[in-house]
């Protein structure tokens, strides 16, 4: 599924780059090496984020 239609970037993708440590959508399109363009993908790639962090908080408890 795509995250970002402008820049074609895919959620598996998202999940990479925050998986490599990315904590800010800006910190997404630089992984990728793109910049955003309409930013309408930017709550989503957010929402990613907090769910990630999340869950890391539950797996250290």
């Amino acid at each position: 599924m795509y995250v970002c239609n402008c820049n074609g970037i895919r959620e598996r993708e998202v999940r990479a780059a925050i998986d490599a440590g990315a904590s800010r959508p800006a910190e997404i399109f630089r992984h990728k090496g793109c910049q955003p363009q309409c930013a309408k993908c930017v709550c989503e790639m957010r929402q990613m984020i907090d769910e990630r962090r999340e869950a890391l908080a539950y797996a250290a408890e």
